[in-house]
């Protein structure tokens, strides 16, 4: 048995001599966090050969406790070819999940994640999951009077994919059975949005200009969104932003490269809109840490929203949003992780238990880089 890291998988493998197949793939979780509906990714080509697999259609994964099929999705991140094996398994802290892999057709996998282009409504970019739904807009949208800058959630009390059936009613403001758009964005980041930030102030580039599906589920929705270039205090930037949304998960990955001309680095804010009336915050500036339980609407009960920065930041508060305050790298992607909640899908119904579930995602994240794969 030969135990490696995931993020060494793949380079380790290529100069591990072929031997016989392996009939079990053995994911260790030597951390303190409990891994809960988790989606991981392993390298195909390590899978592929070390498990004799080269029919994309004709593998399937059981867990050998269980004796369960286990989901699993050809992760493509925009290729021609599979880059990872997705699996979504449940691993204890300081446990394991054993997995057998048989030869055999698997079963359809329900899809849990989606997105798509919206052309039909002002080029909106929509996407979700089985817990949650977002918005981003796009360049029909930025000369219209109601235009918003950040990022906005769409609530939901189903575990179905409702994206689609929303739009087709043309009534999404309304609560129809499984939730509805009652956020407000406006002139702000909205849910967790990144912008640059000079002399004190936001500098908010535009709506998105062209998209880019990279994986469209069932497990993982991947896209990435193209900003055009606008000069800003006198530089000239261009930036892209990846977001990947996993089934079970109330945050997006979201990794922003922005190129700034003749700087090493550029100074930008994640934050998120808050409200007249009071609500419960948490904000942490050394973990990067916010979390924010709205004040409760009369009508459409209370979402929470929060984002996760690595690195952490200076906390700035406006009178309209709240703001983490940092650098990153020009020309270097950097990821954060932002999302919501909403008290009526009756999982998360209070602030105590938004923070919770923001700081086990943070703690997930940090598990995720320790887990051992070995192929048995």
């Amino acid at each position: 048995m030969k135990r490696i890291s995931l993020l060494a998988l793949a380079a380790i493998f290529v100069m591990t001599a072929f031997g016989q197949s392996a009939s079990r793939i053995e994911i260790a979780n030597p951390g303190k966090t409990a891994l809960r509906e988790q989606v991981i990714g392993i390298p195909w080509a390590a899978f592929s050969s070390r498990c004799g697999i080269t029919d994309t259609l004709m593998f399937r994964l059981v867990d050998v406790r269980t004796k369960r099929e286990v989901p699993v999705q050809l992760e493509h991140r925009g290729q021609s070819g599979v880059t990872q094996l997705l699996v979504q398994v449940d691993i204890p802290a300081g446990g394991k999940v054993t997995l057998r892999c048989e030869r055999a057709a698997r079963q359809p996998v329900t899809a849990l994640t989606y997105g798509r282009y919206v052309p039909e409504r002002a080029d909106d970019f929509a996407w979700e999951n089985d817990r949650i739904a977002f918005r981003a807009y796009g360049k029909a949208l930025q000369s219209a009077k109601d235009n918003a800058h950040g990022l906005d959630v769409w609530v939901k009390r189903s575990r179905n994919l409702v994206i689609n059936e929303r739009y087709a009613s043309k009534d999404y403001h309304n609560d129809r059975g499984n939730g509805l758009d009652y956020y407000h964005v406006g002139f702000t980041m909205g849910a967790g949005n990144m912008a640059p930030y000079w002399n004190d102030s936001v500098w908010y580039p535009g709506n998105y200009s062209r998209w880019e599906m990279l994986d469209n589920g069932p497990l993982r929705t991947t896209f990435r969104l193209y900003y055009d270039a606008v000069t800003l205090n006198g530089l000239t930037f261009k930036s892209t932003k990846t977001i990947s949304l996993d089934a079970g998960s109330n945050m997006n990955r979201i990794t922003v490269d922005y190129k700034v001309d003749g700087h090493d680095s550029i100074p930008v804010v994640i934050g998120v809109i808050t409200r007249p009336d009071p609500g419960v915050i948490l904000a942490d500036e050394q973990q990067g840490l916010i979390t924010y339980w709205e004040p409760t609407h009369p009508k459409w009960g209370t979402t929470g929203v929060g984002v996760i920065v690595p690195g952490g930041g200076k906390l700035k508060m406006t009178p309209l949003q709240m703001l983490l305050v940092r650098k990153i790298a020009s020309g270097k992607p950097y990821t954060y992780m932002m999302g919501a909640t909403w008290d009526r899908e009756g999982i998360i119904t209070n602030a105590e238990a938004w923070t919770e579930r923001v700081r086990y995602h943070q703690a997930a994240e940090a598990a995720l880089s320790g887990l051992q794969i070995s192929f048995l």
